[in-house]
């Protein structure tokens, strides 16, 4: 393995990234600790203006499928996420994350619904549940319903969902308000 991983940021393009607890252990393993991961991947979200395309988490590793940040770099992002979730109180452990991510660019559209599949079998192939939707802790469900979640996923759903809410705010500037006289 070289001693320097060579990372292409700052490419314009989508990342599937991986990272893992600590000597895999599996610390992700109830709806407390899955919750605290989600939440600080919003917080991260919103604080270093990414999109979240797909995410899951497993018991002893997370996938993630992430634009590039508007504000600072990947890793920072990544920095911030894994740390935010080492401080808290999941699981006592000297170490909670493996020092390193593995981080793919997405380069087609094809590998971008290749990885996005990837990351909603995952619990299904690892024998965690049946179906990817019985998994509560992914992207799945907002992707096959559009349910909104912890983590506000980058879709379909939520362009269509904009653009509702931006034809309301169009529709009430001009309509006039109650409280003006009409002529």
């Amino acid at each position: 393995m070289p001693s320097r991983l060579v990372r292409f940021q700052a490419s314009g393009q989508s990342h599937f990234v991986t990272f893992g607890c600590y000597h895999r252990r599996a610390l992700f393993v109830d709806e407390e600790s899955a919750s605290v991961f989600e939440l600080a991947l919003e917080r991260v979200r919103t604080s270093f203006d990414l999109s979240v395309y797909g995410y899951v988490v497993m018991p002893d590793h997370v996938h993630l499928l992430l634009s590039e940040p508007g504000r600072r770099t990947l890793a920072d992002a990544l920095k911030s996420l894994k740390q935010g979730i080492a401080r808290r109180p999941i699981a006592e452990a000297e170490h909670f994350w493996q020092k390193r991510y593995y981080d793919f660019n997405i380069r087609s559209e094809v590998q971008f619904r290749e990885k996005l599949r990837y990351i909603h079998r995952n619990p299904v192939r690892k024998g965690l549940c049946e179906r990817p939707e019985d998994w509560p802790w992914s992207s799945f469900l907002h992707y096959a319903t559009g349910v909104k979640g912890k983590v506000e996923i980058e879709s379909e759903w939520a362009a269509r969902e904009r653009e509702r809410k931006e034809e309301g705010v169009s529709a009430n500037i001009l309509q006039p308000h109650s409280s003006q006289k009409r002529a």
